[in-house]
């Protein structure tokens, strides 16, 4: 059987096998267990980033009390001044009366955004506790179609090396140096090897230079199409 006629049929079972592998990849038990699994990742970067969140919230609470406290302090501190010494005239009692207002302000900015931060993490909470319930509905349905898709996978890998082993088979008898062509052509290629009609390529349907169609009327069985890069040959 001459190299034209071996390739051929070596790329059609290899043809076959990529077909199943395709199919298997694309089948749709693969494809649903592929959309939980995305959705549970979702869900567990979710619940880390509240819980980032929270952790933030918590921080600047503890540094919101603190300020409280020292504000608090100052506006005792101003209060008892102003009692055991009160203002001497008009300018001193306006400039101790806007110190009072300023952290009276301050105070009650600072309550506005605790109140705030409770409301936020009062709203995060809720949020994580519908995505737990969400995520163990579909924990529990992902886990049942892993089991189901393991099996099926199974059977259709075993499918898949039998029809990589019949490939594999066909080369026995084809030159090395036509198998790494083949190979570096199918990296751009689906189909590396085409089939010469008239003066066209069967792959990409260009006509080839008449320098091709000299190499093949001269008796070379394979040539290249300058157009797409596929081994053409003449059956």
């Amino acid at each position: 059987m001459e190299q034209t006629e071996l390739l051929w049929q070596y790329q059609e079972a290899d043809m076959a096998a990529d077909a199943l592998e395709s199919e298997i990849k694309r089948s749709p038990a693969r494809l649903a267990l592929k959309k939980n699994r995305e959705f549970l990742v979702e869900q567990q970067n979710a619940v880390k980033r509240m819980e980032e969140e929270v952790a933030e919230m918590v921080d600047r609470v503890d540094v919101i009390k603190v300020a409280i406290t020292r504000m608090e302090e100052q506006l005792g501190t101003l209060t008892k001044r102003m009692q055991d010494a009160p203002p001497s005239d008009l300018a001193q009692a306006q400039e101790m009366a806007k110190d009072a207002q300023r952290l009276l302000g301050d105070l009650s900015g600072f309550e506005q955004e605790m109140q705030r931060i409770q409301q936020d993490a009062a709203d995060r909470d809720r949020q994580e506790k519908d995505i737990r319930v969400k995520y163990a509905k579909v924990k529990a349905e992902y886990d049942q179609q892993k089991i189901e898709y393991e099996a099926l996978y199974k059977e259709q890998m075993k499918g898949l090396d039998e029809k990589r082993a019949a490939a594999e088979a066909k080369t026995k008898d084809i030159e090395p140096a036509l198998l790494a062509k083949y190979q570096q052509i199918k990296q751009h290629c689906s189909r590396p090897v085409a089939k010469l009609y008239g003066d066209q390529c069967g792959g990409c349907n260009m006509n080839l230079p008449q320098a091709s169609l000299r190499s093949l009327k001269n008796g070379n069985k394979i040539t290249e199409c300058e157009n797409c890069g596929r081994m053409l040959i003449q059956m």
